[in-house]
């Protein structure tokens, strides 16, 4: 019986990958605006209905990570090295986001453009990065031993993920990282000090 289940959550992998997969090709192809989510099912070669039990919005096509996103976060404060301190981990983790040296998140410079330059998709990237919050804040309080609805962890985490935007909008990425992180590390210090 765990066969057919196997099988089946395979394929509808495949068939979410193939719509993704489309989407993107055709949206850096053609441009966002230009393309209709009945091309995108058409060019995976399923149905409308179909594309939406996988996508519940053709902005949603475009960004498929969502789940690595908050699993990179998390592991960014987890994994930080001894003597990291999780401020810091964080900046390091936002900055290599923000300037495309970590491509590991399939953000090539056509994909991060055509975000940049399509203001609905830069609206729900936003939307969709601040989901995050909640994981994150979790995830700080368990490593300080703080209670899962601490005011000093969800301040962290919110303006951490804040602090994105403004990094990826400034001319020098690396400087606005540098200013905004001291600030958020001495704001933690006098918080927490970490183990």
């Amino acid at each position: 019986m765990d066969e057919p289940i196997g099988r089946r959550e395979r394929k509808k992998a495949q068939t979410r990958q193939s719509l993704a997969d489309a989407a993107l090709r055709l949206f850096l192809e053609h441009g966002y605006d230009r393309v209709g989510v009945k091309d995108v099912a058409e060019a995976a070669d399923v149905s409308v209905t179909t594309l939406f039990k996988h996508f519940p919005s053709k902005e949603a096509l475009v960004f498929d990570l969502d789940d690595d996103l908050e699993s990179a976060l998390v592991a960014a404060v987890r994994e930080r090295p001894p003597g990291q301190s999780i401020p810091q981990a964080l900046r390091e983790h936002i900055l290599l986001r923000a300037t495309g040296v970590a491509a590991a998140d399939g953000q090539t410079p056509a994909f991060v453009r055509m975000i940049a330059d399509t203001p609905v998709l830069r609206d729900y990237a936003r939307r969709m990065w601040l989901r995050h919050e909640t994981a994150l804040a979790t995830t700080i309080a368990e490593e300080v031993g703080a209670p899962t609805d601490d005011a000093a962890c969800a301040a962290l985490a919110r303006f951490a993920l804040d602090a994105s935007d403004l990094i990826e909008r400034h001319p020098d990425p690396r400087r606005a990282a540098d200013e905004i992180f001291a600030i958020l590390e001495k704001g933690w210090a006098a918080s927490y000090s970490e183990a």
